[in-house]
């Protein structure tokens, strides 16, 4: 390895962790971007993968009392993504995937560009719980099948009236769980061979360092600044996402 693949590894690792950090979720957003220059697409998603869950288990820390206090509403969401994250990947067979992550870009960008533009942000007060169950479900679905599991949860979220704090112990959990599993899905498919551990090892530092700044960083915005924040990301991951398919 030289000392440009090692600089690229690192700033992927402490960018994703950092977005990570301060989100509750799109490490891939951010560690694609670096690591597509530098190994195969299977290698890179394999480790983003396993950054993600790392990173988001420190943000599981931060939240921790808002977990314990509403486990209910993470349940809602959490179950009915782990039923959907198999049935994606059955998907992956029957269903064009490119144009499946066209089509959900093209969702995030509407979506995103729509609300960011508005100075009121959308504001749904009542209880939904079937709702809650069906969106957690269809991002367990569209994680299986196209590595979009916290879209919708998000997009969903986003629009919620919840404090900064409700709305990351929801996230943050779900996305930690569906990755988890989708870990042991590739482990069992036998994507982490000896080369791959290895730059996970060597991205893992700099993916717990910037979790930490993006933790540090989440703990300055208020709740209004926080749904504002994962409105931009939902925009910037959209146009990512629709860029690489196109090219």
């Amino acid at each position: 390895m030289t000392t440009g693949f090692i600089a690229i590894l690192l700033a992927g690792a402490l960018a994703g962790g950092f977005i990570n950090g301060l989100a509750g979720f799109g490490t891939a957003l951010l560690a694609l971007g670096f690591w597509l220059q530098i190994m195969p697409p299977q290698q890179a998603v394999g480790i983003v993968v396993i950054m993600s869950v790392v990173s988001g288990l420190q943000g599981l820390w931060i939240t921790r009392r808002e977990i314990r206090d509403r486990p209910d509403r993470l349940a809602r969401f959490l179950l009915p993504g782990l039923v959907g994250l198999p049935l994606g990947v059955t998907l992956l067979s029957m269903i064009s995937v490119p144009l499946l992550k066209l089509t959900i870009a093209s969702f995030m960008i509407i979506y995103g560009g729509f609300f960011t533009l508005r100075r009121a942000l959308p504001c749904f007060e009542r209880p939904t719980p079937m709702m809650d169950s069906g969106i957690g479900f269809l991002g367990g679905v569209l994680g299986g099948a196209a590595s979009l599991s916290g879209a919708l949860p998000t997009m969903w979220c986003a629009m919620r009236p919840w404090p900064k704090g409700e709305t990351r112990a929801v996230l943050q959990p779900y996305n930690v769980g569906i990755l988890g599993a989708a870990v042991a899905i590739f482990a069992f498919q036998g994507i982490y061979d000896r080369p791959t551990l290895v730059l996970t090892a060597l991205a893992l530092p700099g993916t717990l360092i910037g979790a930490q700044l993006g933790i540090a960083l989440f703990r300055r915005l208020d709740d209004s600044q926080f749904r504002r924040l994962l409105i931009g990301v939902m925009f910037a991951s959209g146009l990512v996402l629709a860029i690489k398919e196109l090219i």
